[in-house]
């Protein structure tokens, strides 16, 4: 099985797995480490656990409990699978659900809640959203406790002192957006666990954490793609991208225009302004 870590920090791995196992692969035996939900993106396997099976299929999920065993057969599909693995470290999985049957349900059909969650998750996963992955695994871990249980969580109140921490994280974030931050960085800032930071900040201010750090990165190279001329690629590094094509991708998605059109733009350039104007009342 092939497997690629896509996110690993402060208790939170992403892992995206891919299995070429079929029909004639013997059954194997997986012993799971940490608590797990894995979102079954493609094709479809079966697992034995306690005495029961289940049969899973693209969008189902595979909870995993720390310490328990789980057997993989693959007797219905000659393709293999893919799946989407969300881990926590204990903290993190209390976070989500204090409750142990919760971790113990091992297969979960495709719920249109979920898959829909599961979903968003890849796309940020595959770099086609401005969503940090960590933030998207924790909506993804929330609304996978909420739905299972029949609970919704409490909504979170915005008293004066939690609108003042989530304006005053904002503040923070706009000033060193050109550092490495992550959820936990800022949340600890904040006096507050990652997942009840990011729950806060959204509710108030109605974007995520790692949406306003890359608005605020892109805000500070629109600026200096206006009033400099230093290379392209120097502004995208400088402002906190870690690589040029990221950059591109999300100035692009942000302004309509690359990087480049936007400076010619910024330069006296009015047919550009135009065509865009044009394409948006198309």
């Amino acid at each position: 099985m092939a497997q690629a870590e896509l996110f690993s920090r402060n208790g939170l791995s992403v892992i995206d797995y891919r299995c070429t196992a079929g029909p004639d692969t013997p059954p194997f035996v997986e012993r799971h480490q940490r608590h797990s939900i894995s979102y079954v993106r493609r094709g479809s396997f079966a697992v034995r656990s306690r005495g029961r099976t289940f049969d899973l299929v693209a969008g189902s999920l595979f909870i995993g409990h720390p310490g328990d065993e789980y057997v993989c057969t693959h007797d219905h599909h000659v393709c293999g699978d893919e799946c989407l693995s969300v881990q926590f470290a204990p903290e993190m999985a209390e976070a989500v659900s204090d409750s142990i049957d919760l971790w113990r349900g091992v297969g979960i059909p495709p719920l249109a809640e979920t898959m829909v969650l599961g979903e968003l998750t890849q796309s940020v996963a595959r770099g086609e959203s401005d969503i940090g992955l960590d933030e998207a695994a924790l909506a993804f871990a929330a609304r996978f406790a909420n739905v299972i249980s029949g609970k919704t969580r409490q909504a979170i109140c915005t008293q004066v002192v939690e609108r003042r921490r989530a304006v005053d994280a904002a503040r923070w974030i706009e000033a060193h957006s050109s550092e490495e931050i992550d959820l936990a960085r800022v949340a600890k800032r904040a006096g507050l666990s990652a997942f009840h930071f990011l729950r806060v900040f959204a509710n108030v201010l109605g974007v995520t954490p790692h949406q306003y750090l890359v608005r605020a990165r892109l805000k500070h190279a629109a600026r200096l793609l206006a009033d400099e001329e230093r290379a392209i690629t120097d502004i995208a590094l400088d402002v906190g991208f870690a690589d040029l094509s990221n950059f591109v991708r999300s100035f692009r998605r942000a302004a309509g225009v690359s990087p480049r059109e936007f400076r010619r733009a910024a330069r006296g350039d009015r047919k550009i302004l135009q065509e865009r104007v044009a394409a948006h009342a198309a």
